[in-house]
């Protein structure tokens, strides 16, 4: 699965069944949030290490 490179979008309204589906799709969005988050902040780590912006 490739990285997710912008931000990942909540579930609308109504996306969710609320039926106690496995996965849900706020398990599947705090997945990708969580993926994102480890992104950046790789990404500003690297930034910090060569100088680049």
């Amino acid at each position: 699965m490739a990285e997710p490179t912008t931000k990942p979008t909540p579930p609308g309204d109504g996306e969710c069944c609320e039926g106690g589906c496995d996965p849900c799709v706020w398990d599947r969005y705090y997945e990708a949030l969580h993926r994102w988050q480890q992104q950046q902040s790789e990404k500003r780590k690297t930034t910090q290490i060569t100088g680049e912006s």
